[in-house]
């Protein structure tokens, strides 16, 4: 092997040594991560929510939200929506308490959560539905569109 050879199978060698206190410093630092049971739970102390996934599509005729919501029951779920935007409330709350030093890893997200997102199109807020199935809530926004003409009859006095 010869010198750049080397080198290079060092710096591999260099990417894939992570010190345990430079691993638990990227622990602390990112909210949901996996943790090992000598690790921060996954609520972060201190967080006051966290973030939602979500998935925002659209079709001809409405802006679709989906995100998966497993665990969280409907009346937890708290919807504002503009007609710019939405945003996602919740609290998803463990039943069965687990003692700390039980866990192997903690990688589900339990306590408050939220997201808001701006629409890529403006929404009628009135008309808007959301339902839950299999755990995956969908929003569906229909779209204003203010392009269409509406024609309006001239009355006579």
């Amino acid at each position: 092997m010869d010198q750049e050879q080397e080198d290079i199978a060092g710096e591999e060698e260099d990417e894939e040594t992570v010190s345990p206190e430079a691993d638990a410093e990227l622990v602390k630092a990112t909210p949901l991560v996996a943790h090992r049971k000598d690790q921060e739970p996954a609520e972060i102390p201190g967080e006051d929510e966290g973030q939602l996934a979500i998935d925002v599509y659209q079709s001809a005729d409405e802006v679709i939200v989906e995100s998966p919501l497993a665990g969280v029951a409907p009346e937890d779920i708290d919807i504002a929506i503009t007609s710019e935007s939405v945003t996602i409330r919740g609290k998803r709350e463990r039943e069965l308490r687990i003692k700390d030093e039980d866990y192997i890893y903690q990688e589900c997200y339990w306590g408050k959560f939220s997201r808001s997102v701006s629409l890529p199109h403006e929404v009628d807020a009135d008309k808007a539905e959301a339902s839950i199935k299999n755990g995956v809530l969908t929003i569906k926004l229909p779209k204003i569109n203010r392009s269409r003409s509406k024609k309006l009859k001239v009355k006579t006095e």
